[in-house]
């Protein structure tokens, strides 16, 4: 579906996006992460055929944006970080007036209205001026007409902005639903929204792809959490002969060791080999359990830095 080669923008002297490689062969969301001014939005502008990359290449959906990309722009959604409507039009008009820029035919412009009205619960408010809506609105306008047609990919940039609880709620179902037949980039500052909706995560960093992951691949446990009741060296330095292990941090705080694993698949075989060595040692073992990473660690560990705040 998208195939990104060495894609680079510069503005001037300035690299905003430098070499970024990454692939999408199937429908899905995938979560685009990193700080304000990692590349993101130019990412996703690129790929929305907005601004053309410096270097490199872009291929959507069959479609090499170097020989053009209106083609693509028919069957995409972008949802910008703040919604492009037209304050002093009704939510009708202005979807109609978008489904009419996007080609959608005549005879079919009514029925892709409605259904994005719909799909975006704002049916009570299609006669209403866009500038009488309030924010949390306003946005779902912006997602309603970045739905029109029925989109083969959807570029979303923080689209819970000015969602209550239940309208983010709305949200989420309705990128669940999408994603069933359209492949959905997703950026946003709530990594509990990527965690919660995305199968992929891609971390951006001083305009690099620092991290390209399966979510289900960074939820593994790729250590073990240990403790005992008398910790000593000769315990540790077992640990870190064991097989399987690559490092053991103590914990002194907690009685206890962080075993980094080589390799996530050796998990039930290093912690019974572990629990060995707490009775050879007469340790006394009090918890033994792998030891999960949220996506904040994650990110820090891609960047080297904290989390956006949300």
């Amino acid at each position: 579906m998208i195939e990104a080669q060495s894609l680079t923008r510069r503005y001037g002297n300035t690299t905003a996006v430098n070499r970024v490689s990454f692939r999408v062969e199937h429908n899905g969301i995938i979560g685009l992460l990193g700080h304000n001014g990692a590349g993101k939005t130019t990412v996703m502008k690129m790929l929305s055929g907005y601004l053309e990359p410096t270097a490199g290449s872009l291929v959507v959906a069959g479609h090499d944006y170097a020989g053009g990309c209106r083609a693509v722009q028919r069957t995409l959604g972008y949802l910008p970080e703040d919604p492009p409507v037209y304050p002093d039009m009704m939510v009708a008009d202005y979807l109609d007036y978008v489904a009419t820029c996007k080609g959608i035919a005549r005879e079919e412009r009514s029925r892709a209205v409605r259904d994005a009205l719909l799909a975006t619960e704002l049916g009570t408010r299609a006669l209403d001026r866009i500038d009488t809506l309030s924010r949390g609105l306003k946005q779902r306008v912006g997602v309603a007409q970045a739905i029109l047609g029925n989109p083969r990919l959807l570029i979303l940039d923080e689209p819970g902005n000015g969602l209550d609880p239940e309208q983010n709620r709305h949200m989420r179902e309705l990128i669940q639903r999408l994603a069933r037949r359209a492949t959905v980039i997703l950026s946003t500052h709530i990594l509990q929204e990527v965690e919660a909706l995305c199968e992929r995560v891609l971390i951006m960093h001083e305009g690099r792809i620092a991290l390209d992951a399966g979510m289900a691949d960074l939820r593994r446990s790729c250590s073990l959490l240990l403790r005992v009741d008398t910790p000593s060296e000769a315990l540790r330095h077992q640990l870190e002969r064991l097989p399987g292990v690559a490092g053991v941090e103590s914990r002194l705080a907690e009685n206890g060791y962080l075993l980094l694993l080589a390799e996530q698949g050796e998990l039930d075989t290093t912690a019974g080999l572990a629990a060995q060595c707490v009775q050879a040692n007469d340790a006394g073992l009090i918890t033994l359990q792998a030891s999960r990473r949220d996506l904040e660690t994650v990110f820090r560990e891609a960047t080297g830095s904290e989390a956006p705040a949300e």
